[in-house]
């Protein structure tokens, strides 16, 4: 993985990303890498956004993952900051070379360069093989999480 670089990802990435994000079964539901139209307007408001981190992984000049880590600011546990990962995606030719992990060490780094004191992340309960992953890297299931479709 010596030539792995992980970067912040830029408008030319938008469409390799969206392709990871549609590579699996929930995703081929709820993506559409057809139409990049959302998803530019999205990145622009992450790239706005100093809390925001979307990051792509690169090797031989293709993205072959991606993450992002949002901060946030809060009062709870004596004002601590926490951060949020989200969207972690490896190309399918990538899965099992460590790359996930990489990505992650890279968030939690980040994580407590900002000055984070907690680091959480969920994954839908039907990716068993994430929450394995999650779990070796150290993480727990500590809580039950919640959505509401709008």
């Amino acid at each position: 993985m010596g030539d792995l670089e992980i970067r912040t990802a830029v408008a030319d990435d938008i469409p390799a990303i969206v392709g990871m994000l549609a590579d699996d079964p929930l995703g081929a539901e709820r993506e559409s890498p057809d139409d990049l139209g959302p998803y530019l307007a999205a990145f622009e408001r992450l790239s706005s956004d100093p809390n925001q981190h979307l990051v792509v992984a690169v090797r031989g000049g293709r993205v072959i993952g991606t993450l992002q880590l949002t901060i946030v600011p809060g009062l709870s546990r004596r004002g601590a900051t926490r951060s949020i990962i989200e969207g972690v995606r490896i190309h399918a030719a990538e899965r099992g070379s460590g790359l996930g992990t990489r990505l992650i060490e890279w968030a939690v780094d980040e994580s407590r360069r900002q000055d984070c004191r907690l680091v959480q992340l969920t994954s839908d309960s039907s990716r068993t093989d994430a929450r394995r992953f999650y779990e070796r890297l150290g993480f727990t299931a500590s809580h039950v999480g919640f959505k509401l479709a709008l």
